[in-house]
């Protein structure tokens, strides 16, 4: 007897069609196999599909059972397959017709029998989108965004073979009830600190890569911190996209509504960093931080070659790993924001302490920096030490009145069809800007060392400002306080 059920693997973000085919067949020894490349967590499915079938009141088949994973030639990882490989051994051995062609079926089975959640769960209902089919899947698991697909939550074997034969009604899911938790500081928390905290607010709006050099205890941390409560909620889309990332990688997200913050160490390797593995890679921090935010605290300790990998999702939005057993696509439209001492002992350019730093050392960790990197970062600020009056000034503008303006700004944006960050040079050519705005910034390159990159980034900054201000037009003061984020003296002598 022959049997054929529907299920889902991730590949990378992309969800792949993966058919269980079953056959029973009479032998004097019993025997049970799969073929198709599995794991070794496949491979023990068998185990735990044996036990559950026994012990949700079904015979397992005598003779010889073969399940095949097909396309044979794609690895198959995980407990997804563990449903769907019992369903298809019990229609291919029922004496009445099992049929469960109407679903795309994914669940981890416990020794009981209980259908338990897995990573593929999100992109089993897009799957079930694509083929117009019901999805079956955990009665526990959580729907991240609103799903197209009509979702069958199930809780043991037994519920699944009698919603499919029609003996007990199926138990539709639906999308977990948003309760948006804000990450990070409230911005009211910060004390001093205007001009990076007028930064921060430009930085979120227009999803501006960032870089702030100080000493240490200048609150280089804070402010990083308090930018990710600031940023607006994410949208259905783009919560499934990272939602799909979040199974890729295995990692269960706690706060899904909100951009994702990630902080890695400075010991993070490039694989870490940037995603791999054996087998079909995984993604790493910089996807994991997908429409969010990437922190790189202390960013001169970090290795130059994992800081130079950066530099290709900075500019395309995507990673591309090729191994051997795949090639995939991470999306990576990520907004890097990085703190760094000014030099080994922090206190370049410090007017309480003296630096400590000798000449080769100084060049040694500026050396770590390379100037394609700090090209693409969009703003360069000096955050000073803070006076004993600023620690005990009032509290700042608190974070919600800021993130509603951040909302505004954003909106016109969407209406140019992305982040200013994500402007082209043909989109900013039709932007308005004034002709004494437009003389400034060409004297400013004509006289300082400005590359192609640095020219837009500048033009991109403006418009972010103008966005927050109002205004349809870039003018002078735009210009101007774009040209002074973009980098200072104190910054270039210490970062550059």
């Amino acid at each position: 007897m022959y049997s054929s059920v529907t299920s889902c693997t991730l590949v990378g973000v992309v969800p792949r069609l993966v058919r269980i085919e079953a056959t029973v067949s009479h032998a004097k020894q019993g025997s049970f196999s799969i073929v198709g490349l599995p794991d070794t967590v496949v491979r023990e499915s068998r185990e735990r599909v044996r036990s559950a079938i026994k012990e949700q009141g079904f015979r397992f088949p005598r003779g010889r059972v073969v399940v095949n994973l097909s396309p044979a030639d794609l690895p198959k990882l995980g407990s997804t397959f563990d449903l769907p490989i019992a369903l298809s051994i019990l229609a291919a051995s029922s004496e009445t017709p099992l049929d469960f062609s109407a679903y795309v079926c994914v669940g981890e089975l416990s020794l009981s029998g209980q259908v338990e959640p897995v990573r593929a769960a999100l992109g089993a209902t897009l799957l079930a989108d694509q083929l117009t089919r019901s999805c079956m899947l955990a009665a526990s698991s959580e729907v991240v965004a609103p799903a197209k697909a009509d979702l069958v939550g199930v809780a043991s074997l037994r519920h699944a073979v009698d919603v499919a034969t029609g003996r007990t009604q199926a138990n539709h899911l639906s999308a977990m009830e948003a309760v948006v938790q804000r990450p990070g500081l409230d911005m009211a928390e910060i004390r001093g600190n205007r001009q990076a905290r007028r930064a921060i607010e430009i930085a979120a709006a227009g999803g501006h890569h960032m870089l702030m050099v100080g000493p240490p205890g200048a609150g280089k941390t804070m402010l990083a911190r308090a930018l990710a409560g600031i940023l607006p909620p994410l949208l259905s889309d783009e919560m499934r996209e990272i939602a799909l990332i979040h199974a890729a990688a295995n990692v269960h997200d706690p706060n899904p509504y909100v951009p994702p913050f990630r902080a890695p160490h400075h010991s993070a390797s490039i694989a870490a960093l940037i995603g791999g593995g054996s087998g079909i890679p995984t993604p790493g921090e910089v996807s994991l931080a997908h429409r969010g935010v990437l922190f790189l605290d202390e960013l001169g300790e970090f290795p130059p070659s994992v800081l130079d990998a950066l530099r290709q999702p900075i500019e395309q939005g995507e990673i591309v790993i090729a191994r051997q057993a795949a090639t995939v696509t991470f999306p990576s439209r990520i907004q890097i924001v990085a703190a760094s001492n000014p030099c080994p002992c922090g206190n370049l350019d410090d007017s309480r302490l003296p630096c400590s730093c000798s000449e080769s050392k100084l060049d040694r960790y500026r050396a770590r920096l390379s100037g394609p990197f700090l090209d693409r970062i969009d703003m360069r600020l000096a955050v000073t030490r803070l006076a004993a009056s600023e620690l005990v000034s009032e509290r700042g503008e608190a974070s919600e009145p800021i993130r509603e303006r951040i909302i505004r700004a954003r909106v016109i944006q969407v209406g140019r069809g992305g982040l200013n960050r994500e402007l082209s040079r043909d989109q900013l050519d039709v932007l308005p800007v004034t002709d004494a705005a437009q003389r400034i910034l060409v004297k400013a390159a004509d006289t300082d060392v400005m590359t192609g990159r640095g020219w837009e980034r500048i033009r991109k900054l403006s418009r972010t400002i103008a966005d927050l201000s109002g205004s349809e037009t870039v003018v002078t003061e735009h210009i101007d306080e774009a040209m002074d984020l973009r980098g200072s003296g104190a910054v270039r002598r210490s970062a550059a």
